[in-house]
């Protein structure tokens, strides 16, 4: 592993199945529009963002032994993912995520066939605890199952880093804040994990400060058009969206976790690391992929100082 700094991903990496209609959706007809297969997943696409951010990236993932896997093996090397820490289960399905947005590009339904993530177990991961403990930063996401994201919270000691991916299972967090030194829920993620009511209009604001009361390090909540309330113990602070031209915000999230881990990684206060986050999300959403190859340390800094 050597001497320098690198980060650790722990999470799903699947193949992507996107369908777009040309023309407004319309609900139980054929639509004409485009179908695209590409590589995804919340961990793998988090890890591509970091790669073109010039980090030192190791996924620690599951993949089947199907023909799909092979591809999405070969996807992540050829982006400069290191996966020599995941896992490969025999007979296992490759993880799938098939999704349709409207003609905008906005999500608007989609079907995850993911249970070979469920393979991520202590067990097979007990190998990978030296890898994880000599990670800058170890970031889960929510499609860990809750036993393995405990077990490494007691284990790793190294900043863990969690992106709650929804709603259903961001609770998956809820016993192991005290040990996270930074999450980024959207709003409703953050209200539900914190117990909170927000239909005063102060939800995102009450839900930050009580993550942190319950030991939360950083928290990056997502309020959408509405940009980012960032919070650490005794500060909050809003940003707001980045102006830019939308064309799928399907990713745009997984690169904002990426820019916050790589703001971690130089260092930078509570409001950069947002900007970063924000920034990061801003290059995203302008490509029709997941991951925007135009993603780049020096176009994230070059946006972060136009801000």
């Amino acid at each position: 592993m050597g001497d320098s700094p690198y980060v650790v991903v722990v999470g799903g990496a699947n193949v992507d199945i996107a369908g777009r209609p040309a023309l407004p959706l319309v609900p139980r007809d054929s639509n004409p529009g485009t179908v695209r297969q590409s590589h995804g997943g919340v961990g793998r696409n988090i890890a591509h963002n970091l790669a073109l951010l010039g980090v030192d990236v190791r996924l620690v993932t599951a993949f089947g032994t199907d023909a799909p896997a092979a591809g999405l093996m070969a996807g992540c090397r050829e982006v400069g993912i290191d996966i020599e820490g995941s896992v490969v289960v025999e007979g296992g399905a490759t993880s799938t995520y098939l999704y349709v947005t409207d003609e905008r590009g906005e999500m608007r339904v989609a079907i995850n066939d993911m249970a070979i993530l469920e393979e991520l177990t202590p067990q097979r991961l007990s190998s990978r605890l030296d890898l994880m403990r000599g990670a800058a930063v170890c970031l889960l996401d929510a499609n860990l199952p809750e036993q393995t994201i405990r077990w490494i919270a007691d284990e790793v000691n190294a900043p863990l880093f969690a992106d709650p991916i929804s709603t259903a299972k961001a609770p998956r967090f809820a016993g192991v804040l005290g040990r996270l030194h930074t999450m980024k829920p959207n709003q409703i993620e953050a209200q539900g994990l914190a117990g909170v009511d927000g239909r005063d209009g102060r939800g995102a604001e009450r839900s930050a400060q009580a993550l942190i009361e319950a030991g939360l390090g950083r928290a990056f909540v997502s309020l959408g058009e509405d940009g980012l309330l960032c919070a650490e113990r005794g500060r909050l602070a809003y940003l707001p969206r980045l102006a830019g031209r939308v064309v799928n915000t399907t990713g745009a999230g997984d690169a904002m976790m990426a820019g916050i881990v790589w703001a971690y990684l130089q260092g930078l206060c509570l409001e950069d690391a947002g900007l970063a986050g924000l920034a990061a999300s801003s290059v995203a959403v302008e490509s029709d992929r997941a991951v925007s190859p135009q993603m780049s340390e020096e176009l994230l800094r070059e946006r972060m100082a136009r801000a």
